[in-house]
């Protein structure tokens, strides 16, 4: 993955930290008390298992053509490299929330400590559960990765392929689901697994 790109979302992943993520927060649960077209938003990511069936059924019809055909067009080695991207987005990102474990902006998950209710910020490394899970997204890095492979593969509808992960950031923003800096991490993330990807195929 280019460094700068690298670079670049890191710089902003820290300054959302320091300058966005609290703001955001209180704006969304003051003045926007959870819009209902908010988590509807979220649900264009749908959750890891609907996911991993979509990706695996991909890698079922690759496999169905090739050993019919014994070659792969263009197109079906996009579907190729969006279901790998997906699948490597899903396990990686499990692994990172565990790794980093991020309070949440608010709580709505067994009375989880979080910015609205107790103002508490900040990072428990590997403490588990699903209270400290909130960084990176996971809704963010799976709806990315395979849209990247789209952006990357199919330049002529890269306007078409931001469309989805920007809805589902701004609905997880509007829901105080997530801080701005989990899905801008989401972003990188996924990004990443998609470059991975298609790099290896």
């Amino acid at each position: 993955m280019p460094a700068a790109w690298t670079l670049a979302s890191f710089v902003l992943v820290g300054l959302a930290m320091a300058f966005a993520d609290r703001p955001l927060a209180n704006f969304s649960h003051d003045v926007l008390h959870r819009p209902d077209w908010a988590p509807v938003l979220t649900k264009l990511s749908v959750p890891p298992a609907p996911m991993t069936v979509m990706a695996v059924v991909g890698l079922l019809a690759v496999g169905a053509t090739w050993s019919m055909e014994r070659r792969l067009t263009a197109g079906w080695r996009t579907v190729l490299a969006a279901a790998c991207a997906t699948l490597l987005a899903i396990a990686v990102v499990f692994v990172l929330k565990y790794a980093f474990g991020r309070m949440w902006p608010d709580t709505w998950v067994e009375n989880n400590p979080s910015w609205i209710r107790n103002h508490a910020f900040g990072f428990m490394p590997f403490h588990g559960g699903p209270g400290y899970a909130s960084f990176p997204s996971g809704h963010t890095t799976r709806i990315t990765a395979p849209f990247a492979v789209l952006w990357q593969r199919m330049p002529r509808f890269r306007l078409l392929w931001v469309v989805p992960p920007l809805l589902v950031v701004i609905g997880l923003l509007a829901a105080n689901f997530h801080f701005l800096s989990d899905c801008l991490a989401g972003i990188w993330l996924g990004a990443a697994c998609a470059w991975a990807v298609l790099t290896f195929l």
